[in-house]
């Protein structure tokens, strides 16, 4: 158990947090929600002893170790990828290697034969002839394809030696695991594993910030809200935390109301009465009553939405965009395939699909950044296009302000308009003076988002727009999109955020793209899948398994398309009984949380509703089991159908 107490943190007159006291437990789940800048990552490095409090402490048992995970993946250029995650145990990396280095050596010394014995007594206490099967699966699961787990780290990107980092954390077993911002650099299908780890199969004390709302819900038992210059712990997932705060603070307010109207009707009658006789007693008692009287300090919340709006100086013609074939190949590796879709005007489409299907490849193809290999595209009459990269830190380098690289953008515009727009991203008063580079991801996304409304085109693209903001900022930019009456092109592995925009998807597979036009919502209900249930990343690393049981040779396509259609079905069911068992079991565990229920509940109570929590693990470990297998069979069968 982790225990805070009298914690507070403030930089110079700023205060993050103060008068904090409260227990992180064993084997819950803590979503830390706050507004950017609040003092989320502070929190996690005085939790880890990285950062040093104001006031209070942090006691954690000695026996407890807490794992952070860190971005230094520079150190691991040149050792391959699997031995990455493997040093996620030091015990266990250390006596393989060791090993390896004896049995190099002329064999037959004595010594040698009794430091082998021991190296084998360690590996087996650590389970580590089972570790290269876990880290296949680990790997696999965080999008990793099989070709690169025996190569070197400095083969992958950025984001990809991330998702490796994360591995190893993973691997190590954390008895405290503390994760920030564990899925910006993951695709949707990688999202699901992690969920899927992090609640079936860690069993420590989990602290993490998130901005992604179904990551935190799947996720959280327990919320941490940083906000009024407090940490407040609710119980249960995000929204429920929502619920619950939204309650509290109109209780607060009421209560403050309350005592207002009692202090302003007290001062009304001392007023009023002071000087007559036969009540200045009264009116006497009533000044005393009102000495007495403290009207709390309402503190003001460090929640604050950015007021974002886009407008387009005129309309496209109806049909924004035509796509016809469009297929791209980096050397032998074919990021896109046979991309047909039409837009019209008004519409938001999501490009959807796993990481490295190709998603910004399109979005540079649409944009005239990349050439491709085949097929064609073209703009509508009177388009004009503004651009969200992925990686627009890129743009924003060097010692210009952040006011100076707006204006430069409009320089047509008045010092107000230009100050106003940062004041609507958040960047008003000294913060607008700030250079480009030293700001933060969400304040440079924020800026990005003020050269766009200043642009005023009538076709946005956005590349992962929601990567580095808060969830203010996230429901900010999705309301403003909504509005929008211009047409939208977004790349984003945010479920929520793609299902309160997209009007129109388009999933990008390893086949070609499946174009539907409707919401995210009714693409899920009309197809019952999408690569959100089955891991395509996968299947493109399997080539060199062998066919299973299928026997494909003797099934011909009408009966394959048959058997994809049941085994699609089938999965779909699974998904959703483990998606109602899981929050069952939350449910349990929420109703075990509460304050004073062990010692409320009768032991009759308890008893039913351990047996109940005991049986529906049961149940939903059989119901995982069936949908691996199925899953599996779903992926070789496709797997067949396609060749």
């Amino acid at each position: 158990m982790i225990s805070i107490t009298e914690l507070a943190m403030q930089y110079g007159q700023k205060i993050l947090f103060e008068n904090a006291s409260f227990n992180f437990d064993p084997g819950k789940r803590y979503g830390l929600v706050g507004a950017n800048g609040s003092g989320k990552s502070t929190l996690l490095r005085i939790i880890s002893n990285e950062e040093v409090p104001s006031k209070g402490m942090v006691s954690i048992p000695k026996n407890l170790n807490p794992g952070l995970l860190r971005q230094d993946h520079f150190r691991f250029e040149e050792i391959k990828v699997s031995d990455v995650v493997l040093q996620g145990n030091p015990r266990l990396w250390e006596a393989f290697s060791e090993k390896e280095k004896l049995l190099a050596e002329e064999p037959g010394n004595e010594e040698t034969g009794h430091q082998l014995a021991h190296l084998e007594e360690v590996i087996a206490e650590e389970d580590g002839y089972a570790a290269d099967s876990q880290i296949e699966e680990m790997l696999s699961g965080l999008g990793i394809g099989s070709a690169y787990h025996h190569g070197p780290m400095k083969a992958l990107s950025g984001g990809f030696k991330l998702r490796v980092l994360l591995g190893q954390l993973l691997f190590a077993k954390p008895s405290i695991l503390m994760l920030d911002e564990p899925t910006n650099h993951l695709d949707i299908v990688s999202i699901r594993w992690l969920e899927n780890f992090l609640v079936n199969e860690y069993r420590g004390t989990l602290i993490f910030i998130s901005h992604d709302r179904n990551f935190l819900n799947a996720v959280a038992t327990h919320m941490v809200d940083i906000d009024y210059e407090e940490l407040r712990l609710y119980p249960g997932n995000y929204e429920q935390f929502l619920e619950a705060k939204a309650l509290n603070e109109t209780q607060k307010q009421k209560e403050i109301e309350s005592l207002e109207r009692k202090t302003a009707e007290m001062q009304a009658f001392v007023e009023r009465f002071r000087y007559k006789a036969t009540k200045a007693r009264q009116a006497q008692s009533r000044v005393k009553q009102l000495e007495k009287m403290e009207i709390p300090d309402i503190k003001r919340s460090s929640r604050i939405y950015p007021k974002l709006k886009f407008e387009q100086e005129r309309p496209s013609g109806r049909i924004t965009l035509t796509s016809k074939g469009i297929a791209k190949q980096f050397g032998e590796i074919k990021v896109l395939n046979d991309i047909n879709f039409k837009l019209e005007r008004g519409e938001k489409i999501a490009v959807i699909g796993p990481n490295g299907i190709g998603k910004s490849t399109l979005l540079k193809i649409l944009l005239g950044e990349l050439t491709m290999d085949e097929g064609e595209f073209e703009w509508g009459y009177e388009t004009s296009l503004s651009y969200f990269a992925q990686d627009h830190h890129e743009n924003l380098k060097g010692r210009i302000s952040a006011y100076d690289w707006l204006y430069q953008f409009g320089q047509q515009e008045n010092i107000s308009t230009i100050r106003g727009l940062l004041g609507r991203v958040l960047l008003s008063g000294d913060e607008a003076l700030k250079s480009v580079s030293s700001l933060s991801g969400g304040e440079a996304a924020r800026l990005l988002f003020a050269k766009l409304m200043l642009e005023k085109r009538n076709v946005l693209v956005l590349d992962e727009p929601t990567n580095h903001l808060d969830l203010e900022g996230v429901d900010a930019l999705a309301e403003a999109l909504r509005e929008f009456p211009g047409t939208v092109i977004v790349v984003s592995h945010d479920r929520h955020f793609v299902s309160q925009v997209a009007n129109h998807i388009l999933e990008l597979t390893p086949e070609g793209a499946r174009d539907f036009a409707g919401s995210y919502l009714e693409y899920l209900e009309h197809f019952g899948d999408d690569y959100l249930s089955r891991d395509l990343a996968l299947t493109q690393t399997r080539e060199t398994q062998k066919p299973s049981a299928l026997n494909g040779k003797q099934r011909n396509r009408k009966e394959l398309k048959k058997l994809i259609s049941k085994l699609t079905r089938e999965t779909s069911l699974l998904e959703e009984t483990i998606s109602d068992q899981e929050a069952k079991i939350r449910n349990i565990d929420l109703i075990f949380s509460g304050k004073d229920f062990f010692k409320n509940a009768g032991s009759q109570k308890i008893e039913n509703m351990q047996s109940s929590k005991i049986e529906l693990e049961q149940e939903l470990k059989n119901h995982l089991r069936d949908w691996e297998t199925k899953t599996h069979k779903l992926e070789e069968a496709r797997s067949q159908f396609e060749n």
